[in-house]
């Protein structure tokens, strides 16, 4: 048979970016080869496709121009992709489906999903709805607690009413408590995010978390260990066994993440009780199918150190897939290799697309 023509997208305009790209390098190393054809599309900063036919990276930390040609995506038959040439509109090759580490908005958020329904190409993971609601988490959480699942108390605050009221917007927080964490509503691996203990810190962390989005989300914080759950499939998805971060600083931040010089120590399995973990991984399928997902994701959470509660934190869509990520981690513990783990995801692609209905 045919190999399937897998496009490996990567880069992107959002601020993880730099995580992208090595999130593909992993996924291009360990991919099999004799099942998949693998042609790696880079995305700059400024959101221009470029075709790398070789199925090889560069091994610079970024997208650039002249890393191959420019190319634009383009409907083709049933399920497959034309990707042109973006000045002669000359065909460079076909996509079967498109297998995206885009993290953060233009690759999280559904406009790539949207974009790939357009096409009538599969896309591993969630679609529309489910990377939306998954990258808001205003949205999200709202959601969550809507259907009963546990969250951390939490405000929003939107750019505008800081500009216009800075000490109403002060006070309204302040029921949170005096320490806070002040995050972009729309953004992943950590980047834009602050620990607030005090009211002198506010501004700067709003400050900080407004220059990736309009909308910052301000949590209660709270004394916890770090819980994640992995999740893979369709109609019937399963969890992995639970995962803890130990983080190396203050909290779980983006150098704490990728850095080489990292302290973090990732515990798997988490050290949790039979009944803990039963509870941990029933919140995180319950999450996941509250939220119309697909595909992946990786579910994070809280475990607060008093009560002994677990609160969701948040779902991550198309979760990091580096050789350290917590995703392809949790399923080599729980019988899945990395290798075999991107096969399952593309054939879970596939599938998705297939089952639709005609029209």
């Amino acid at each position: 048979m045919d190999r399937v023509r897998v496009g490996l997208l990567y880069g992107g305009r959002s601020g993880e970016h730099e995580v992208s790209v090595r999130s593909a390098r992993s996924v291009a190393a360990e991919i099999d080869r004799d099942r998949y054809e693998l042609t790696p599309i880079g995305v700059d900063r400024g959101g221009r496709w470029y075709w790398l036919g070789s199925g090889d990276l560069p091994t610079a930390a970024a997208v650039v121009a002249g890393q191959g040609p420019e190319v634009v995506p383009a409907h083709g038959d049933a399920g497959v992709c034309r990707v042109l040439d973006a000045g002669s509109g000359a065909e460079f090759g076909r996509v079967d489906v498109f297998f995206p580490v885009l993290h953060g908005p233009h690759g999280e958020d559904g406009a790539l999903q949207g974009l790939c329904e357009v096409l009538g190409v599969p896309c591993v993971g969630a679609g529309v709805i489910g990377s939306a609601l998954g990258m808001d988490k205003d949205v999200h959480k709202r959601l969550l607690r809507e259907a009963g699942l546990p969250v951390v108390p939490f405000e929003v605050v939107r750019l505008h009413q800081w500009r216009a009221s800075p000490d109403a917007v002060a006070e309204r927080l302040s029921r949170l408590g005096s320490a806070v964490f002040v995050k972009p509503a729309n953004l992943g691996s950590s980047v834009g995010i602050s620990k607030v203990r005090d009211r002198g810190q506010l501004g700067p962390a709003l400050e900080a978390a407004f220059r990736y989005d309009r909308k910052a989300v301000v949590e209660r914080a709270i004394d916890a260990r770090e819980i994640e759950c992995a999740v893979l499939g369709n109609d019937a998805p399963r969890v992995s066994v639970p995962g803890e971060i130990v983080p190396g600083e203050d909290f779980y931040s983006y150098d704490d993440k990728y850095a080489a010089a990292s302290k973090a120590e990732l515990l798997i399995p988490a050290p949790l009780t039979d009944q803990q973990q039963q509870r941990v991984r029933d919140l995180a399928l319950h999450a996941f199918q509250v939220l119309e997902l697909r595909g992946m994701a990786r579910v994070d959470f809280f475990l607060d150190r008093s009560s002994g509660e677990f609160y969701l934190n948040e779902p991550n869509t198309l979760p990091g897939f580096t050789s350290i990520s917590m995703y392809p981690k949790l399923w080599e513990a729980s019988g899945i290799p990395y290798s075999e783990l991107i096969s399952e995801l593309i054939e879970l692609a596939v599938q998705e697309y297939a089952t639709r209905p005609a029209g």
